[in-house]
């Protein structure tokens, strides 16, 4: 069992506990289920950057990287930086985040934000509108094109963008469809963990002009944010080269300064 296995065998657990404690009804009554989202696609259009900078404490292949800032700090520091949106990751068991992570980040930002999290269940989706915020992630190492498209669609219902979080062209074929916003090619391999932006460089091509497209893991430089968008990529999602920095404020900040001078 790969550790993508486990992680979605944790959550089936988990998401059939949450169901059991928290009615539906009751996410829907959230103060924040009918708030007006943020669109992260059009952030991403219009962005002379396109950084969507994560809230990360730890995962399974790093451990700890860093549990000195407080949520509001990272995500304030981002927003001030010039990010185009903010990932925050709500697993609990294998990268340390929460639901509160999420809320606290709502509260403190005007950008849009996005649930990182393994979702597998619309319980999920309830959840993530609930709580703030603006954008699912589907995995489709973890997912069937109809479940996919059942997500998506759900997701779409309830005023949610979707990104599809993709690593190869065959989970890239079976998830194109109307009700996806943006293809996030992943280069780190979710089964080992090992990382190439080759696998952004390779995917380009296949992904249809109609999907903003989006640059997952790995990035370290502006250099590397530079050459992919060569290859059409308008969003690049960061997390641990942000979150390590001793100085995330100025760390984000030096970053997206060298890509916005022309």
């Amino acid at each position: 069992m790969t550790i993508l296995d486990q992680i979605i065998a944790d959550k089936r657990q988990e998401v059939a506990l949450k169901k059991s404690i928290i009615p539906t009804i009751q996410l829907e009554a959230s103060a924040l289920f009918e708030r007006k989202v943020y669109s992260l696609s059009r952030n991403l259009e219009n962005s002379s950057s396109g950084i969507i900078a994560e809230h990360k404490r730890r995962s399974p292949s790093k451990s700890v990287i860093n549990n000195n800032y407080t949520v509001e700090e990272v995500v304030k520091g981002y927003e001030t930086a010039g990010a185009s949106g903010i990932s925050v990751l709500t697993d609990g068991k294998y990268f340390g985040g929460s639901l509160d992570d999420l809320v606290l980040a709502r509260a403190s930002v005007h950008l849009p934000l996005l649930r990182k999290e393994f979702i597998i269940d619309e319980y999920q989706i309830l959840e993530a509108k609930a709580y703030g915020a603006d954008v699912i992630l589907l995995i489709a190492a973890v997912l069937s094109s109809a479940e996919i498209k059942q997500l998506s669609e759900f997701a779409q219902q309830i005023g949610l963008e979707v990104l599809l979080e993709v690593h190869n062209e065959a989970e890239l074929l079976k998830s194109l469809m109307p009700s996806i916003n943006m293809i996030g090619v992943n280069n780190r391999n979710l089964k080992n963990f090992e990382v190439s932006l080759d696998y952004s460089k390779t995917l380009a091509e296949h992904i249809p002009k109609d999907f903003i497209r989006i640059s997952e893991s790995g990035i370290r430089t502006p250099e590397a944010v530079k050459e992919l968008r060569n290859y059409g990529y308008k969003g690049f999602l960061i997390g641990e080269n942000f979150m390590k920095s001793n100085d995330l404020n100025n760390s984000i900040k030096n970053f997206i300064n060298q890509l916005t001078v022309f």
